[in-house]
């Protein structure tokens, strides 16, 4: 439930899933679905943690202990984020401390995690270390790969900024492994260390392309700031390349993405990085706008690397504008910042940059020292870019003041032994074209010593070099526009295919979604049409919205007897009743009018800013608004609507279910006024019967229609569950009489012994509705029950069970010859078409379930009628699970056991449910399906 980072996919699994879950569960994924939110979406994470927090008395210690510590992990990595490293740090000292308590290693690591990314901002390098070596430790005691591979490819990422070739010598071993097998954000994480690596090595085309996987991996897994920082090195490492566009394209990526965050880390990363290429531009600018903004924004964490990145990036630039004094000071803040990080690319860096300010400020003897120092701690971490670097700049202090020699300089002046030292240093790099600069250096010096001859070869080397050089960087350039084009072809087919992907998972997911809940409709519209007195229903659909849709409002408008006015009949709001009141007809601002009016469904969303439309005085200001017609045929009965105070409430599942809701209130509310209407009527007659012969014929009239009314579905004239309650005992009795008769007890198989109930449902009826619409479902019905009734005779009972599922019960019946009667159902169903009311012809099948009573012939009594029935919908299951069109007897045989055999029989029932599968064990009890089905039996003992 708390993996450490997560496929979007699965998040939107997870937020599909919450309306739908209650109690306990839901509080659960509630917590679940924030720590998986807390970068994607952190006000919604807030939110969520919100609510969860309002329902931990729902769970028992340790749960609410761990909960609410996750809870503070989502909080502490928002208020990291923002900038404020010194709470975060107190929040995530708190949810250590609870983990630890628990005795929770996974949390215990995700508290590290957060401390050390905290301490990383703070610039505390040995505390951020050791932090992801104690995670790691957690992780790996627990058995958590992902966060190893995590832990472990963090820390050897920040090794590589100290040392590039002790990271390796430590890391690299650890890391070769096959990373298509990997989760993709351990994956990613390990692409970014051998990325960072290739970058600090300046194989800049390999760099590029392992960061750009990086940078899918984060953007996949809810990383997003992972993801602006390495969009932002992306960027540096097309600018090294000299591919500035495609540098810039990145940079703007990066910083689209941190913009809206508003985490100043990000932000001001993305914007010195893109200063920095502009820079190289020349736009300088520019550049230096956007490091001022950078600076400003990075000042809260101004012991960060990044933060000292942009101090060395506005050095350069202020060199390059030739604010000299600007330079120093920033290069004077990079030496102290530098020192405290512990990374060597700022330590020689900067008193390189800092001497040559001091050069240009006219300060010789400072400018000397800090070239030194430079030259020296470029030598000391073997740094042959540094150490040319800082040779150049002490060959321009000795050209540009009167200093004396250095001691053992041999050259004829000190800028030319540096210059020389200079070249011996690159002719160690392998693959190193020497620049055109450095060698037009050597020659100015060789022609101010009057050595011109010499000065005359060396700008030939010079010519040759800077030939070569642009050879190079049109090389470069070419080699950057393959990788960004191979990459960004690799990037757009892997996100077409993962969309394709997604988008399959997310329907199959909605269909299952949409099965089960229109499964779990229709049993609660069973509940709601039972009831014959309209502040019954009321009740029910108050009980059923709420418990299904996010509903602060909930109210039903019913028409007056002139047609003209909506009345509130029922209304809640927060748990209180809502005051009367009337709205006409044809009132235009009234949105229940107008759904009355104009037949249709109406959503309306507003912003928080916005007033609700004809708001009733004294409720409440909602911001989802959903109404829907009570529709019963061609009539209208009035209106439902549902309300709620958050925005987006009311998607398409939610709506389907109130559509289904509205159906079966309607039909309720119609039944309840023609029960009330006939009620009336009896009142009436009652009263005057002593006086009015003729009345009483209008009484047993009415008392007739009470009676269909109550004992009659409506739809196909079948009758009801409320008909087969009130009957079925009496045939039980009659056939248990016959067993309990001395004279007959041998007579097992006589004729007219046996019940037989059979249970039929109407396969994949779903589709008739979604693709013809309810019309034509209701015709398939009708249909149905016509074809049931030329199966049996008039004695049987063919009840409406419920939706498409029917159950008769054939009265008087020899067990022996239910399967024959079970076929012929099966083959009056599947054997002719069912014709729509537009004369289309579908066709349809049907499953079958059935099992006789007495279950045990030996001992009748042993199982009730019910029981049977519910044996003989098991039946119904299975015959379902063995590809429909199909029926599946439960039978029992004088051998059977009698001790708990009705449990016995559900339990074994229910599991070759859920495996999907039966086996033989004896004969106690069988499935037998039609020829060409698929055959399969059970056994039970």
């Amino acid at each position: 439930m708390f993996d450490l980072f997560v496929l979007d996919e699965a998040v939107q699994q997870r937020e599909a899933a919450l309306p739908s879950l209650l109690g306990r569960e839901r509080q659960r994924e509630l917590v679940a679905l924030a720590w998986h939110l807390r970068q994607r979406a952190p006000a919604r994470a807030a939110s969520l943690v919100a609510e969860a927090r309002s329902q931990l008395h729902l769970l028992d210690e340790p749960g609410r202990t761990l909960a609410d510590a996750r809870c503070l992990l989502v909080e502490g990595e928002a208020v990291w984020l923002s900038g404020a490293l010194d709470a975060a740090r107190a929040v995530a000292d708190q949810a250590f401390f609870a983990f630890d308590a628990a005795h929770d290693p996974i949390g215990r690591a995700d508290a590290r995690w957060l401390r050390a990314w905290i301490e990383m901002d703070r610039g505390c390098a040995a505390l951020c270390d050791a932090e992801l070596a104690l995670a790691s430790e957690d992780a790996r005691a627990a058995g958590d790969t992902l966060r190893t591979d995590v832990f472990d490819a963090a820390a050897a990422l920040f090794a590589v900024f100290r040392d590039l070739r002790t990271a390796q010598e430590r890391w690299d071993a650890r890391f070769a492994v096959d990373l298509d097998g990997l989760h993709p954000a351990a994956a990613g994480w390990i692409h970014d260390y051998l990325g960072t690596s290739a970058f600090q090595a300046s194989d800049f085309g390999s760099a590029v392309s392992l960061l750009m996987r990086t940078y899918e991996a984060a953007v996949a897994t809810g990383q997003v700031r992972r993801a602006i920082n390495v969009a932002t090195n992306i960027g540096n490492g097309f600018t090294s390349l000299n591919a500035h566009h495609a540098a810039l394209e990145w940079m703007q990526r990066g910083l689209d993405l941190a913009r809206p965050t508003g985490w100043p880390m990000s932000i001001g990363l993305a914007l010195m990085q893109t200063a920095e290429t502009l820079r190289q531009l020349g736009q300088r600018d520019a550049a230096l706008d956007l490091l001022r903004e950078a600076l400003a924004t990075l000042q809260p964490l101004s012991g960060s690397r990044a933060y000292a990145i942009a101090l060395e990036y506005k050095g350069d630039l202020m060199l390059d504008r030739g604010d000299y004094e600007a330079a120093l000071r920033n290069f004077t803040k990079l030496v102290e910042r530098g020192e405290a990080l512990r990374q060597s690319d700022f330590q020689s860096g900067a008193r390189r940059g800092k001497a040559h300010a001091l050069s240009m400020l006219n300060r010789p003897q400072e400018a000397l020292e800090a070239a030194l120092d430079a030259l020296a701690m470029a030598r000391q971490h073997g740094d042959a870019y540094n150490q040319i670097a800082a040779l150049k700049v002490l060959a321009q202090i000795h050209a540009q003041h009167a200093l004396p020699l250095p001691a053992g300089v041999a050259a004829p002046s000190a800028a030319l032994h540096y210059l020389q030292e200079a070249l011996a240093v690159a002719g160690t790099i392998e693959g190193y074209t020497v620049p055109g600069d450095l060698l037009d250096a050597v020659a100015h010096e060789h022609a101010h010593l009057g050595d011109y001859k010499r000065a005359y070869e060396v700008a030939l080397e010079a010519g040759a070099a800077r030939d070569k050089t642009h050879s190079r960087e049109a090389t470069n350039r070419a080699v950057a526009m393959q990788v960004q084009y191979q990459t960004e072809r690799a990037r757009t087919e892997g996100e077409h295919h993962r969309q394709l992907a997604a988008a399959e998972a997310q329907r199959a997911e909605v269909l299952a979604q949409t099965s089960a809940t229109l499964e779990h409709l229709s049993a609660i519209g069973q509940e709601i049409t039972t009831h014959l007195d309209a502040a019954a229903v009321f009740r029910a659909l108050d009980r059923h919205v709420h418990g299904l849709l996010d509903a602060t409002h909930f109210s039903i408008f019913l028409l007056e007897g002139d047609g003209q006015s909506l009345r509130c009949a029922f209304g809640i709001e927060a748990g209180k009743a809502l005051p009367p009141t009337r709205f006409s007809i044809d009132d235009e601002h009234a949105n229940s009018s107008r759904a009355v009016r104009e037949r249709r469904e109406i959503l309306i969303e507003l912003s928080a800013d916005q007033a609700t439309p004809a708001l009733i005085p004294g409720t409440l200001q909602t911001l989802s608004l959903l109404f829907a017609p009570l529709t019963v045929g061609d009539r209208v009965l009035g209106v439902m609507t549902v309300q709620s105070l958050h925005p987006h409430a009311y998607g398409a599942r939610e709506r389907l279910i109130f559509r289904t809701l509205c159906a079966y209130g309607a039909i309720a509310l119609d039944n309840a006024a023609a029960y009330r209407q006939v009620a009336a009527t009896l009142k009436t007659l009652s009263a005057t019967q002593a006086q009015l012969l003729d009345k009483n014929l209008e009484l047993e009239d009415a008392n007739k229609k009470l009676e269909e009314v109550s004992l009659t579905d409506q739809l196909t004239g079948l009758r009801n569950r409320r008909f087969f309650l009130q009957h079925v005992d009496a045939d039980v009795n009659m056939s248990l009489r016959r067993y309990d008769d001395p004279l007959r007890m041998g007579e097992s198989s006589a004729p007219g012994r046996d019940l037989v109930f059979f249970m039929v449902d109407i396969d994949h009826f779903k589709e008739v509705n979604d693709t013809h619409g309810h019309g034509a479902g209701d015709a398939v019905l009708v249909q149905m029950q016509e074809r049931l009734r030329e199966v049996f005779r008039d004695s049987d009972y063919v009840i409406r069970w419920g939706g498409e599922e029917f159950l008769v019960l054939a009265r008087a019946t020899h067990r022996d010859e239910a399967k024959v009667v079970a076929e012929r159902i099966r083959s009056a169903v599947a054997g002719r078409a069912f014709v729509l009311p537009d004369g289309t012809e579908v066709y349809k099948t049907c499953s079958i379930g059935f099992a006789c009573f007495p279950f045990l012939p030996t001992h009748p009594r042993m199982l009730s009628w019910s029981q049977v029935v519910e044996l003989a919908d098991q039946g119904l299951y299975l015959a379902k699970r063995s590809g429909r069109n199909a029926w599946a007897a439960v039978y029992a045989t004088a051998e059977s056991r009698t001790e708990g055999l009705f449990d016995y029989l559900m339990h074994h029932l229910e599991d070759a449910l859920a495996e999907g599968e039966a086996r033989l064990v004896t004969s106690l009890e069988k499935v037998e399906l039609p020829k060409g089905a698929k055959k399969r039996r059970l056994g039970l003992n």
